[in-house]
């Protein structure tokens, strides 16, 4: 197979030719490390073998897309041909130019020691290419995603160190930058305490859209910011799936039913996750918050559902009706939503985005632009 053409095309359209993360784009072969992935179609996932249609593995490998790699247990490697599958992705090969972009706000020297989380290994071995591998620690809880993307990183002459961990707990030693393509919520500690003096490290925000960036003080924490790019990565999981959503129960109770309030929004109907700005902004100030939507015809219906048992359920025709909205539990959603809604529009924008951060050395994290602040 003519990979090679690919990995150059690949290069070419993520980053300039002077950039030092082109020659190893253009060199590293994206399909050693997806042999096979789930695809979505209509909510299910299909299993896609690579050897199966050579030339459909070179053009999903080498574009700028996420793969997935498992969906809940089950691993693409491990799956029976023609499986089709239900559950939520807990591990991808992310989308090539996000895994630069994530590598250059780690502002990585020639000299860094990294530590990076393994998923596919793909981006491992990105770094590897750039720094050598013995610059490069790669750790993920999955066994089997540590000992594949080992093995396929071997088989391309690469052999950093790798290791089956929680990158939530304590790391295999200390490094210059720690930068994490799953997102956590707290901020761990242990980062901190591997990072060296003046060490950064990137990560996203669990439920944002949030990329923060962050450089140790001397005082053990760290100060930085959020980026104006958005980003979003798989939460951090600590076993073998994600725990069952906590707010299945509630949805069957209140997926038809009348609120305690009822009112007309006066916004067209939004689902929160297809707005980045909004959807950070209303994690930070109501978190675990579970959106839910469906379509029946031209009618759509979404649902905000919180483990606390607070609940709204909006419905519109069209996209341009005031949607009906139902409101039950110890809070309202729907107008934490509405008043984030009404500071976008009087205010042109949302404080998220380009925000001061600064970690404790505990990880407490807090977010400040301008008078508004939010603490984690």
């Amino acid at each position: 197979m003519d990979w090679e053409t690919h990995a150059r095309r690949l290069a070419a359209d993520t980053v300039r030719p002077e950039s030092r993360w082109c020659e190893p784009l253009a060199t590293t072969p994206r399909h050693v490390f997806v042999p096979r992935w789930w695809e979505n179609k209509g909510g299910r996932w299909h299993l896609r073998i690579g050897a199966d249609d050579p030339e459909a593995w070179m053009q999903a490998a080498y574009a700028n897309d996420t793969l997935v790699t498992r969906v809940g247990p089950l691993h693409a490697d491990h799956a029976e041909p023609g499986t089709v599958t239900e559950g939520h992705p807990t591990s991808s090969s992310t989308l090539p130019v996000l895994v630069v972009d994530m590598y250059r706000h780690a502002m990585i020297s020639d000299g860094s020691d990294l530590l990076v989380t393994t998923g596919s290994a793909y981006g491992t071995a990105l770094a590897c290419r750039r720094l050598g591998d013995r610059q490069v620690t790669s750790v993920d809880v999955d066994q089997h995603l540590v000992e594949a993307g080992g093995e396929r990183m071997e088989s391309i002459g690469l052999h950093p160190q790798t290791a089956v961990c929680d990158i939530t707990g304590p790391l295999p030693g200390e490094f210059d930058r720690i930068v994490s393509t799953v997102s956590v919520r707290p901020m761990p500690a242990s980062w901190l305490a591997a990072l060296r003096p003046g060490g950064r490290l990137v990560t996203t925000l669990a439920g944002t859209g949030l990329i923060v960036t962050a450089d140790k003080t001397e005082d053990g924490g760290a100060i930085g910011q959020t980026s104006q790019n958005r980003a979003g990565f798989m939460r951090t999981r600590h076993g073998g799936d994600y725990a069952p959503r906590r707010t299945d129960e509630l949805w069957e109770k209140v997926k038809r039913a009348d609120g305690e309030e009822v009112t007309t929004s006066r916004y067209p109907l939004l689902y929160v996750p297809d707005a980045w700005d909004i959807m950070s902004m209303l994690e930070l100030t109501a978190p675990g918050i579970d959106h839910r939507t469906a379509t029946d015809g031209d009618t759509r219906t979404v649902w905000m559902l919180h483990p606390d048992g607070s609940w709204a359920r909006a419905t519109a025709t069209g996209f341009l009706d005031s949607p009906t909205v139902h409101q039950g539990g110890p809070r309202r959603l729907w107008e934490e939503l509405e008043s984030i809604r009404h500071r976008l529009n009087r205010e042109g924008g949302l404080p998220v985005y380009g925000a001061r951060v600064r970690i404790d050395p505990d990880g407490a994290l807090t977010l400040s632009r301008g008078g508004w602040t939010a603490t984690l």
